[in-house]
């Protein structure tokens, strides 16, 4: 058996085909470019059927490819966040609004939740610009009438299967779920101005959905391929970084940054308490993740090297060998603004102790070092839900592919034991491990390696490996 895994990304959309055992088959990759619009008033949108036709132009690439035959299972990780205005007919009314953009605000005078802590104890979220409660009434005063909402994930399976219902996973990011009961809140409903019957309907426990006959025609390696419910993209990372217990917390960094913990805490039980700064999301009916996310992260590393000419390749990386760990120029990495709790809107970033003789690779470090920083303070909040420090699996494409990165959350985070997963497939894997029930195995089939590659400078000159405690 094969397992066809998606990423439904931020800045990308990549299909890669595994084995049985979640290994990538050689070459079978294919990966589409997302163009993303970003603006100083805090846009951040992307065209739901530009983003279709990326999807399509991976499935066409891995068929043609002949790496379509024998996949039975497709399992799918997608973006959290995201929400889309459909007309009657289905056709969206606008683009894709994604967790970048900062621009929804209150609308008409309400107050938010009656009690706060109630509404955050609950839903795992806050009354904030980047969940539903919020957005879709901003939403309804951009538009004309509006039929109904979806999230990118269910407006592009719902062209592809015979439905498309909302995962668990998928509806714990609108901020509108009750996580314990996993139905739509009532008060998340009022102060979204919303019905249920203009929502996505919910999944149920042992949904799987199938190519419509037309897409099956199109691609008939996969008419008799189950799909799974969609997982959100941390969740599905914390898998695919084998941090599936409480022991580790992954740090992920890919076009945003996050750290979290995952526990197993089945639908109807007692959740721990959640601190006010940290948010809640569900993994699947099993399983919560718990934690803080960044506006920026490898897209921190995409500005400057479209922006500050940095060196390219080895030579970068034998520049940031210079700089020790914790070193660089002081920066404020809030480039685009805050995630929830926070209100800073974009724009809010900031570079400090600039000289003459400060570099661009300098630039960089700081940078990458501020976000060290914010994740190090979050991740002692997060170690206070459960009473014990924990060791840290990093993850991720951007510091999959920057040594310097990973030493640098290395020592932030010390004296906890950092590694990094090698893997920088990590949503996708971790979404075929979630579709086949194999949490206990994912810290064995993990490619987890110690973060010690790098060789800074001593005071002398001279250099040595550092090793992280």
């Amino acid at each position: 058996m094969n397992i066809l895994a998606l990423d439904l990304g931020t800045s990308s959309v990549r299909g890669l085909v595994l084995d049985a055992d979640t290994r990538p088959l050689p070459g079978a990759l294919a990966r589409r470019k997302v163009d993303l619009a970003i603006g100083d008033d805090g846009t951040g949108t992307l065209s739901g059927p530009d983003y279709l036709a990326s999807l399509v132009d991976c499935l066409d690439e891995l068929a043609d490819a002949g790496h379509l035959h024998d996949v039975n299972l497709v399992a799918v990780s997608a973006q959290w966040h995201s929400v889309l205005p459909l007309d009657r007919a289905g056709a969206p009314l606008g683009p894709v609004i994604t967790w970048l953009d900062t621009r929804p605000g209150p609308v008409g005078g309400t107050s938010g939740p009656a009690d706060p802590d109630g509404f955050h104890q609950r839903t795992g979220c806050w009354w904030h610009r980047s969940y539903w409660s919020m957005r879709l009434p901003w939403l309804r005063e951009q538009s004309g009438p509006i039929a109904r909402f979806v999230g990118l994930p269910e407006y592009v399976l719902g062209e592809l299967l015979d439905s498309a219902p909302m995962s668990v996973s998928q509806a714990s990011g609108t901020g509108l779920l009750d996580l314990s009961t996993l139905r739509w809140d009532e008060e998340a409903l009022t102060l979204a101005g919303a019905r249920p019957q203009e929502l996505p309907p919910l999944g149920e426990l042992d949904w799987h959905g199938r190519l419509r006959a037309e897409r099956a025609r199109r691609w008939p390696q996969l008419a008799h391929a189950r799909w799974s419910p969609p997982v959100g993209d941390g969740g599905a990372s914390n898998v695919g970084s084998g941090c599936v217990d409480p022991s580790r917390a992954a740090v992920t960094v890919g076009t945003s940054a996050a750290v979290r913990l995952m526990q197993r805490i089945p639908a109807g039980e007692p959740m721990p308490r959640l601190p006010e700064r940290l948010w809640r999301y569900r993994v699947d009916h099993d399983h919560v993740v718990t934690g803080a996310a960044y506006a920026s992260g490898g897209n921190l590393f995409a500005w400057a090297n479209r922006e500050l000419r940095l060196p390219q390749g080895a030579e970068l990386d034998a520049a940031l060998a210079l700089v020790p760990a914790g070193g660089g120029r002081p920066a404020d990495p809030r480039f685009g603004g805050d995630r929830p709790p926070g209100l800073a809107p974009a724009g809010t970033g900031r570079l400090g102790g600039l000289s003459f003789s400060t570099t661009s690779v300098d630039i960089l470090a700081g940078l990458m070092q501020g976000l060290c920083e914010l994740v190090a303070e979050d991740l002692v909040v997060l170690e206070s839900t459960i009473d014990k420090p924990v060791g840290v699996v990093l993850g991720g494409g951007a510091v999959a592919a920057s040594t310097w990165w990973r030493q640098a959350f290395a020592a932030a985070l010390a004296p906890r034991p950092v590694s990094h997963q090698r893997n920088p497939e990590i949503g996708a894997t971790g979404a075929a491990l979630v579709a086949l029930g194999r949490f206990g195995d994912a810290v064995d089939l993990a490619d987890i390696g110690r973060t010690d590659e790098l060789v800074l400078p001593t005071t002398t000159g001279r250099s040595h490996p550092q090793y992280p405690s």
